[in-house]
């Protein structure tokens, strides 16, 4: 595997990390936007789940933008573009099929992945949310300025998979997923929901890959939110 950064924009230090399997085929592409409020990105977000990607036979891509001092929503939706249309431009030698290249995002990285992936012009052909942020009742605690991307939902929202847990405070089911699902619903958007019974928010893959550097935080139950997304892309979307 080969494993480079590109700079995307250098005055707010916002990047891309490739991490590319060598095949003789173009493989699916997933880029992932990590969680963290935008204080960092979390490393429970980041490698962690783009080596597990890789294990599935995607190419991976982390976004890494703007955060801390820099942080700033539309900037970092900006950089989001920017990264597709870099992987876009470099389809053939990244080895990936942008007619199967979507996102995943946590957190409020999953509310940047559903802006991105409701955009006219998205090049994303499938969207995966975990515990997403979908109002903007956070920004406040976050220092941000976003917005309810349940109201970007239409006709052309390209197929979403979206998970959370019962017990999540951060991101309650009714404030945020529930939104977001009954906007899916009714422009007939093909998606799936899992709302776990255990687990929490910020578990990312909720196994001992990432429980390493999430505070022991494992939860069996919660971490089949991986092969059942995995199901869902190659059973319902195709992908894969």
């Amino acid at each position: 595997m080969d494993i480079k950064n590109i700079t995307l924009d250098s005055t707010n230090n916002s990047s891309l990390t490739i991490y590319q399997s060598n095949t003789n085929v173009a493989l699916p592409g997933i880029v992932i936007i990590a969680g963290g409020s935008y204080k960092e990105l979390q490393e429970r977000d980041t490698e962690r789940v783009a080596l597990q990607f890789a294990t599935q036979a995607f190419q991976s891509f982390v976004v890494n933008y703007p955060v801390e001092e820099q942080k700033n929503y539309t900037a970092a939706k900006e950089v989001i573009t920017q990264a597709f249309s870099y992987i876009a431009d470099h389809a053939s030698q990244l080895q990936v099929d942008i007619n199967q290249l979507g996102i995943i995002g946590f957190s409020a990285g999953g509310q940047l992945a559903a802006a991105y992936s409701n955009q006219e012009a998205t090049l994303a052909k499938f969207a995966l949310l975990g515990y997403p942020v979908i109002k903007p009742t956070l920004d406040e605690k976050m220092g941000v300025k976003s917005e309810d991307v349940s109201q970007f939902v239409s006709t052309n929202t390209p197929p979403t998979f979206i998970w959370g847990a019962v017990n999540d405070q951060v991101t309650p089911f009714l404030e945020h997923i529930h939104v977001y699902t009954e906007a899916l619903a009714r422009n007939n958007v093909p998606f799936e929901v899992h709302e776990f019974g255990t687990g929490d928010h910020g578990i990312a893959l909720a196994n001992k890959w990432t429980s390493v550097v999430n505070n022991d935080r494992l939860d069996p139950h919660m971490s089949r939110w991986l092969p059942l997304s995995i199901e869902w892309l190659e059973k319902v979307v195709g992908i894969g």
